[in-house]
């Protein structure tokens, strides 16, 4: 594995720097879904109707701050910092094409377009890309936005081709992680990247991701998570590898719940986001 620790503010995290500080560090408790065994990977399409049921019946809340995706709009700008590099720069990415997979209402899309990129944003949820392109059209910067009610596989059939393409919180909920990222690894021109972030399939992860966040905070609605579609790093590194992208660089998202943020770390056993680049072709 060819990949380094992140530029992250926070190295080595302490018990208040994880995903909740109080999350149990025992088995998880009776009441809640016992973990299943890690899920097949080998179904022939990356659709999951179930879990694109599910985000369609939130669709609306999208851009509510303190709506279900709330825990996705306080990591935001985590996540924008780690793509972004160059904090320095406005518009690190003027004339680069980015794609959005499974873009939701935009969350993303819109940050990226406003540093410049090119941006084509993508979901499989038709109402998702009915509020996205909504509330893009309020802005004339992100009015620009391309979306679209389509899939990754979609355009790769089209032979689409871009500098950047970002899954972020989206392999979880797919049906085969695999063939979702060979999608990706098409639709990246040759030394591009892809960038994927996700949840760990450990023990820490079931129980500050889904006991705490689902169970007993009600962050997120239950059943949001399913612990069996998680990823380690060590998979999801081989799956991209399988897929010629090689992982440049990973890191860890930790959330402070003394300020209520998320930060940048090299703790990578709860969220964590992989940053590869596509072979040469």
């Amino acid at each position: 594995m060819v990949y380094t620790t992140p530029r992250g503010e926070n190295k080595g995290a302490s018990a208040s720097s994880y995903y909740f500080a109080y999350a149990p560090q025992s088995s998880p408790a009776a009441s809640a879904p016992t973990p299943p065994p890690a899920s097949n990977l080998n179904s022939k399409s990356s659709l999951n109707e179930i879990e694109l049921r599910k985000f369609a019946a939130i669709a609306d809340t999208w851009w509510d701050a303190e709506g279900p995706f709330k825990p996705l709009h306080v990591m935001n700008p985590t996540r924008l910092a780690f793509i972004r590099k160059d904090p320095h720069c406005a518009r690190p990415f003027e004339g680069l094409k980015f794609v959005d997979v499974g873009c939701g209402g935009g969350i993303l899309s819109e940050p990226l377009a406003r540093m410049g990129a090119t941006v084509t944003g993508i979901d499989a949820v038709e109402k998702n890309i009915k509020i996205a392109q909504l509330h893009a059209d309020l802005d004339p910067i992100t009015s620009s936005i391309d979306y679209h009610c389509t899939t990754a596989e979609k355009l790769v059939e089209e032979q689409r081709k871009f500098d950047a393409v970002l899954a972020l919180e989206v392999i979880e909920h797919v049906a085969d992680p695999a063939e979702f990222c060979k999608s990706l690894s098409a639709l990246t021109s040759s030394g591009g990247a892809t960038l994927i972030s996700t949840i760990n399939r450990s023990m820490r992860a079931y129980a500050t991701a889904i006991i705490m966040a689902e169970y007993v905070l009600h962050w997120l609605p239950r059943g949001t998570h399913q612990w069996s579609s998680f990823l380690t790093p060590e998979e999801l590194v081989l799956i991209l590898q399988r897929a010629s992208i090689s992982v440049q660089e990973m890191a860890g998202f930790v959330y402070d719940p003394l300020t209520g943020r998320w930060s940048i770390s090299d703790d990578i056993s709860v969220n964590f986001i992989a940053d590869g680049t596509k072979n040469s072709e």
